[in-house]
């Protein structure tokens, strides 16, 4: 890939030159400050060989290159007539950046950030959901039976207490105390509690309290966790460090319980029970129009963003009206994404496109689009347009039948179709025969339709640059390497979060790489691998390691925390130092960065994912030094 060419189209699609206030870079993307993000090019950029990603966060608008940021930004200042006015290590964040703030992207990172790390458990409880329901309409069990009542508890617990996991969720994202929050969903859904709101004209002190349900709710517990954590902060700052532990949780609990019974609990329940009541009226009304347009526009909310402002309209809506339209959309727009992969590689003449629509079509269809999105429909455009009119086509049947799931999934394909069921197991029929109809409209479409490419020899190593956000560049240090199986041993002491807790989406989409995160419980780092620093950041967050067997690794300290510029950290490498498992990397004060609003949590992540099979976790939940954290597989 040719660094210069890169920059180019880098300097000319975000709007040239005169539309960059500043420009700087981490350890894997460039960071701009334009003076006009509309002006830039998203998607071709998102298209452009060596560029993995691009997203907008905090005003910044910021282009995913991988290890090669380096080069391709020394490359991007030499083409520039002025100086960015920025250290290259620093994002510069200046009052400019707050001014460009958007909220709405604000509120959908917020949205995203609470319930992406409880997915698990809600996708894992709803599966047990419908393999109940499919026991029951096969005959196969009865409701009086014990065996059916003990699996309906599994199945039921995580939402009939999604309070209290949204309550640690959001408590996480927030920077509240966990264990408070919990405490405080605790509370308002207490078995007295909840009778007592039963029998309506409840008081509290002598002031009304407004019945309302809480079990399964979503909204209302989200508002009172936001409450709660100004709260909480605020007792903690007016509060002498040796009572801190007695007053800060007992002020907060004794004023956010009754606040929230009161009145955050009331109106997050009105707002809730409005907008299901709200979607259950728009597809009683005018279902075939909202579901070809839901269906057919779900991939660009994706790509955008703007599908996380949904999750909180389905969740309510299932704990509402025990059921959601949106969901069995969505199977259809993800199905349609997987037509369109598979129309390219039945249409393409081209061994290496024809492999990577085939491979790409496979994970789309069990719930994974991006492979095909952006490796495969969006590079080649018509099919991308093709996806979104199958899946227009297949909400449209969807809406015709009124397919409705009943239980939130994470992934949404194949492996989630036991949402559908209810004791009619014509629902599951509807879904299913929809996504069909999705996928074998997009690949229809894409085949009469046709796309161009380009001559033989390019595609192969385009392809391997742009087939799925997780693949990056050949490594600066080795490159000619005979792979083999890696362990990876852990740099730091602490806990062991999925990639998916990170609150960034280069990590938690696995665009940079795939591994796992850890959330520190000490402020140091270590080699995991035998090998070479090859890169390391100015500011101290980010170290880039490559093993004596080829593995490329990124450990990235923190999310944002460049914007410190090496404040509370301290290198104790240099770049092309040789290191062994455990020798020590880094040392940082985890407290003062978490004081200065920023989180800890710290990916270790693999970045030449593509030319390994799998990652096989250790299976630990909390880690020390040198334990082994997963192990990639060739």
């Amino acid at each position: 890939m040719d660094k210069q060419q890169l920059s180019k189209d880098i300097l000319k699609l975000v709007g040239g030159e005169e539309n960059i206030d500043q420009v700087t870079h981490c350890m894997t993307r460039l960071r701009f400050n334009l003076n006009d993000n509309k002006k830039a090019d998203k998607t071709t950029l998102k298209n452009t060989p060596g560029v993995m990603g691009v997203m907008e966060n905090g005003g910044q608008f910021q282009v995913i290159i991988g290890n090669d940021v380096p080069v391709v930004y020394n490359a991007l200042v030499g083409n520039m007539s002025k100086s960015p006015n920025a250290d290259q290590s620093s994002t510069g964040a200046s009052t400019g950046e707050k001014k460009k703030r958007n909220p709405i992207s604000a509120l959908f990172d917020f949205i995203s950030g609470i319930f992406t790390p409880i997915l698990p458990a809600i996708t894992g409880a709803g599966m047990i959901k419908g393999i109940v329901a499919i026991l029951v309409a096969l005959g196969w069990l009865s409701e009086s039976n014990s065996t059916y009542i003990i699996l309906s508890a599994i199945g039921d617990g995580a939402f009939y207490f999604l309070p209290i996991i949204l309550a640690i969720s959001a408590s996480r994202k927030l920077g509240s105390n966990t264990f408070i929050a919990a405490a405080l969903a605790a509370g308002i859904m207490h078995p007295d509690i909840t009778a007592l709101l039963e029998l309506g004209n409840t008081s509290f002190a002598g002031i009304p309290v407004i019945a309302a349900k809480y079990a399964s709710s979503v909204i209302p517990i989200i508002l009172a966790i936001w409450i709660a954590s100004y709260v909480e902060k605020a007792i903690d700052r007016v509060t002498h460090a040796s009572l801190k532990l007695l007053v800060v949780p007992t002020v907060t609990l004794l004023i956010m319980v009754p606040l929230t019974l009161m009145t955050v609990g009331p109106l997050g329940s009105i707002i809730g029970n409005g907008m299901a009541d709200g979607i259950a009226w728009l597809f009683d009304n005018v279902s075939i129009l909202a579901s070809i347009l839901i269906g057919g526009t779900m991939s660009l909310l994706i790509i955008t963003g703007m599908h996380y402002a949904l999750i909180p309209i389905i969740f309510g809506s299932i704990a509402v009206l025990g059921y959601d339209y949106i969901i069995p959309l969505m199977f259809a727009a993800n199905w349609a994404q997987a037509g369109s992969a598979l129309g390219v590689a039945l249409k393409s003449k081209h061994a290496q496109t024809k492999s990577l629509g085939y491979s790409t079509s496979l994970t789309a269809f069990m719930g994974i689009t991006e492979p095909a999105m952006y490796g495969i429909n969006m590079k080649f455009k018509k099919p991308f347009v093709a996806a979104l009119i199958g899946g227009a086509a297949g909400g449209a049947f969807m809406g015709i039948f009124q397919a409705k799931a009943f239980v939130p999934v994470g992934l949404v394909g194949l492996p989630s179709v036991a949402a559908y069921i209810s004791p009619q197991v014509s629902t599951l029929i509807y879904a299913i025969v929809g996504a069909l109809v999705a996928l074998v409209a997009a690949a229809g479409i894409t085949y009469i339709l046709g796309f161009k490419e380009e001559n033989e020899s390019q595609p192969a190593a385009t392809a391997s640059e742009s087939a799925a956000p997780a693949a990056t560049t050949a490594s600066p240090v080795v490159e000619e390497t005979q792979l083999q199986d890696e362990q990876i041993f852990s740099p730091i002491t602490g806990e062991v979060r999925p990639l998916s807790e990170v609150p960034d989406p280069a990590f938690s989409e696995e665009i940079m790489g795939k591994g796992f995160a850890i959330q520190p419980t000490e402020g140091r780092v270590v080699s995991p691998i035998n090998g070479t620093v090859f890169s390391l950041s100015k500011s101290g967050h980010a170290i880039g390691l490559v093993s004596d067997t080829g593995a490329e690794m990124l450990i990235h300290i923190g999310i944002d925390t460049v914007k410190l510029k090496g404040q509370f950290f301290s290198p104790k490498v240099q770049a092309g130092a040789k290191v062994n498992v455990g020798d020590i990397l880094m040392e940082f004060d985890r407290e003062e960065i978490e004081k200065a609003g920023y989180t800890t949590i710290t990916p270790v992540i693999i970045t030449n994912i593509h030319q390994y099979e799998s990652i096989a976790s250790a299976g630990r939940t909390t880690v020390k030094e040198q334990e082994l954290l997963f192990t990639a597989k060739v």
